[in-house]
């Protein structure tokens, strides 16, 4: 750790001196800058993803440096391409901590990514936070206590989906298909989990796909050979679309989820057809900036201004960009908690004491919540159904457990 100032001083001052002392500074920190480091997918299949995604958090960032930064330090982010390749993570993580000596990783993505520095970061006491991943494994505070995700787990996500179809549909037969990764088998088990212990009363057929398949079509036309009126789609947007398109070809109509990461109406939606997708159900947290509802929202015309003005190549309509966006201002409310102890122990200790923490884009009611023993900043959902031009609500905000 660096130190921007030394004490000589004896027993009788200790005390008057310490109370006294000026800023505290780990690495990366300095009267005039704050130094962080990323990872992010710019090159390969997942760069559609990961391009918007830095977009949006840059953006935001500029707009709190142009305007002065945190108690005047300008916040550096130091974003470095891995494909989402974890061997690459690895060695440009050892470069961001080793080399530029950055305060911590903030907002990288990717599930296997994030997984493969998981441990080093833990054994240097290098804070890994606000990951852009819906995998579980980065809510184990005790074994990893520098690590702590900032979406909603996936497991999380789809026991609420589960719950939902066992309390309003206890006749229904379900039908699931979901990405073979992590991410899509967590969601699956979510959502086996939330349909209670009559699990497999309801649960009629399963089917995976892998990240690099070309279709679903295979996969949504042996599930309707189940007979479900129930369907789950665990897929990311190019998938999800897919799916809705193919259950529209065939003529089936079960009652279909779609998961957090594809409840887009510009990029899961409109390539299938809007009047396609009436009454798909979805489970949100954020608002989603096609739907009429946020037209006129202050906070929302503040972010498409701000991309318009600092990122003028992104697409802010991009659910990506917006997601970023909402993690750099995650990484600021918790910059600014720390006050002049900016050091590694105290980010951390700030990162996971967050209380009812705003952000823009999050949907009213929703708020960022830490503790020392859950690090999961999000705890609640709303799920909405699909009406032709936006979302409607179903019922009232529901709390995860």
């Amino acid at each position: 750790m660096k130190a921007v100032f030394s004490l000589t001083v004896t027993a009788a001052c200790l005390t008057a001196t310490l109370a006294n002392a000026g800023p505290q500074y780990g690495p990366g920190v300095s009267d005039t800058e704050i130094k962080l480091g990323q990872t992010m997918a710019y090159s390969g299949n997942a760069s559609a993803v990961g391009i918007p995604t830095a977009g949006g958090t840059q953006a935001l960032l500029r707009k709190v440096n142009e305007s002065g930064g945190i108690n005047g330090r300008r916040i550096t982010l130091i974003s470095l391409d891995d494909g989402l390749s974890p061997p690459k993570t690895v060695e440009q993580t050892r470069r961001l901590v080793e080399s530029d000596e950055v305060l911590a990783i903030a907002g990288s993505l990717g599930s296997a990514p994030n997984a493969a520095i998981q441990k080093y970061l833990n054994l240097k006491k290098v804070p890994q936070i606000f990951i852009m991943s819906g995998s579980s494994r980065f809510l184990q505070p005790k074994e990893f206590p520098w690590t702590m995700p900032f979406t909603l787990s996936a497991e999380r996500v789809g026991e609420a989906y589960g719950r939902y179809i066992r309390e309003a549909r206890p006749n229904a037969k379900v039908a699931i298909v979901y990405q073979n990764d992590e991410y899509g088998r967590e969601g699956r088990s979510g959502i086996r989990k939330g349909l209670g212990p009559e699990v497999d009363k309801f649960v009629v057929a399963e089917r995976a796909y892998e990240v690099n398949d070309p279709t679903v079509d295979s996969q949504i036309v042996s599930l309707k050979a189940s007979s479900a009126d129930v369907l789950f789609h665990v897929s990311i947007s190019k998938f999800a679309a897919q799916g809705l398109r193919k259950v529209h070809e065939l003529g089936w109509q079960p009652l279909q989820f779609i998961d957090v990461p594809a409840a887009s109406i510009a990029v899961t939606f409109k390539p299938v057809g809007l009047d396609r997708t009436v009454g798909v159900m979805s489970g949100t947290y954020f608002k989603d900036l096609q739907d009429p509802t946020w037209q006129n929202d202050p906070a929302v015309k503040e972010y498409l201004a701000t991309l318009k003005t600092y990122a003028p190549d992104i697409d802010p309509y991009d659910p990506n960009a917006a997601f970023g966006y909402s993690v750099g201002e995650a990484i600021v409310a918790v910059l600014r908690q720390c006050g002049d102890d900016l050091t590694r122990e105290n980010l951390m200790r700030q990162a996971t004491n967050l209380k009812k923490v705003p952000l823009s884009l999050l949907l009213p009611g929703i708020t960022l919540n830490t503790t020392g023993q859950d690090y999961a900043p999000i705890k609640q959902i709303r799920l909405m159904r699909f009406n032709g031009t936006g979302w409607d609500a179903v019922g009232e905000l529901m709390d995860l457990p």
